[in-house]
């Protein structure tokens, strides 16, 4: 003989609890509140962008008015193709995406190995060198532009893309970035590695350099925005336009005399386009790389 139970549920939990009419939930106002407040930063930080668009679409005598013209009445699409007439735009565009390029995998080999030596590996004289390289970090670039000049020059790499390139194969920055991620990892990885017959290549190769993968995307994202945007160095390497990166093209557009405001916007909307592009299609890998590695 089988019994059944019964399971009574008090009246207070069978129903469904009812929110009173015209009641928020609980922080609500806070959370509008912090919406609100949101929203006003983000379009104070893209007003100078929208600020451009206008600027590039406007003619020179609105740009340059006392009272701010903040629409144009007739769009100036010619702004824009007057930029390709007044710069060898595509052989810019062309020797920026080399340099970037060159640069970026030369610091990704350069820098990881550096670092990987610096964290895991001991050799004599490693905290003097370690000291020699951090130092760089403390010193303004323009120091030592001169010296660098000079080297360039005796090599014969003036006005070349060879020129452009060599001071940026090897940063301070991304040595000491790589450093930190590999020190971050724990020694039961290496030890259990040597265990099973790995030597030190394959320990960096195949164990460690995979779980280095966020910090390497945050020193390929740092090492491509400083590369496509630098400006002293191909200023004072290059004579040419031609030869130019699109960083210093967009410099010989401003005069000490009278300057195309409109045009000189046009350039450079159309320089940052490659690389707000990369951002928007990379956007969630570039901020959990930066999050993961902790960089502001």
């Amino acid at each position: 003989m089988t019994t059944t139970r019964t399971l009574v549920v008090p009246r207070a939990l069978a129903r469904p609890s009812r929110r009173p009419a015209g009641t928020r939930p609980r922080g609500g106002r806070a959370h509008a509140v912090a919406h609100l407040v949101l929203g006003i930063g983000a379009v104070i930080m893209a007003f100078p962008f929208l600020w451009q668009i206008i600027m590039s679409l406007s003619t020179n005598a609105q740009v340059q008015s006392v009272t701010p013209v903040f629409w144009p009445g007739e769009l100036q699409w010619g702004n824009y193709v007057e930029v390709f007439q007044r710069l060898p735009f595509f052989s810019q565009f062309g020797t920026s995406v080399l340099i970037t390029v060159v640069r970026t995998v030369a610091q990704l080999i350069l820098c990881t190995m550096a670092g990987y030596a610096f964290a895991r590996l001991r050799f004599r004289g490693r905290g003097l060198l370690l000291g020699v390289v951090l130092s760089i970090l403390m010193v303004p670039s323009q120091v030592y532009l001169l010296s660098q000049y000079q080297i360039v020059q005796n090599l014969g790499l003036l006005n070349s893309v060879g020129g452009l390139v060599l001071p940026g194969l090897f940063s301070a920055f991304g040595t000491f970035l790589m450093r930190t991620a590999f020190l971050s990892m724990p020694d039961e990885l290496e030890e259990a590695a040597r265990l099973d017959g790995a030597n030190t290549w394959q320990i960096f190769w195949r164990i460690m350099l995979p779980l280095a993968t966020p910090s390497m995307s945050v020193l390929a994202i740092t090492t491509v925005l400083w590369s496509w945007n630098e400006l002293l160095w191909p200023l004072v390497v290059t004579s040419y336009s031609s030869q130019m990166p699109l960083s210093a093209g967009l410099a010989t557009l401003l005069s000490d005399r009278t300057t195309d405001y409109p045009v000189a916007m046009a350039a450079s909307l159309l320089a940052m386009a490659p690389v707000l592009i990369m951002f928007i299609v990379l956007q969630r890998r570039v901020i959990d790389g930066l999050a993961s590695s902790g960089l502001k």
